[in-house]
């Protein structure tokens, strides 16, 4: 269950409380019965390496592997047997 900070707009005492996502927020302070606002703060995690993203749990497929790769290599014997066979028809 998430912890929620709360402060009191009249004496400015704060507290937090350990509450259910469908709990009510607390609105009357506990020791002035003034109003209370909810203290939004930044967000304690952050997410590093690997795992955390949407291509790190995806398999290798033949659309992620580079194209420029295999055409190289398939292209180079082309144009080392296309010079042959016509140095060889010459």
């Amino acid at each position: 269950m998430p912890t929620y900070q709360y402060q009191c707009t009249e004496c400015g005492e704060g507290l937090e409380a350990v509450q259910k996502f469908t709990d009510e927020a607390l609105t009357e302070c506990p020791s002035c019965q003034g109003r209370l606002k909810k203290v939004f703060s930044a967000v304690g995690i952050v997410f590093k390496g690997s795992g955390f993203y949407r291509n790190d749990s995806r398999g290798a497929s033949s659309s992620s592997t580079p194209a420029s790769t295999p055409k190289p290599a398939a292209t180079a014997p082309a144009a080392s047997s296309s010079s042959s066979s016509s140095t060889s028809a010459a």
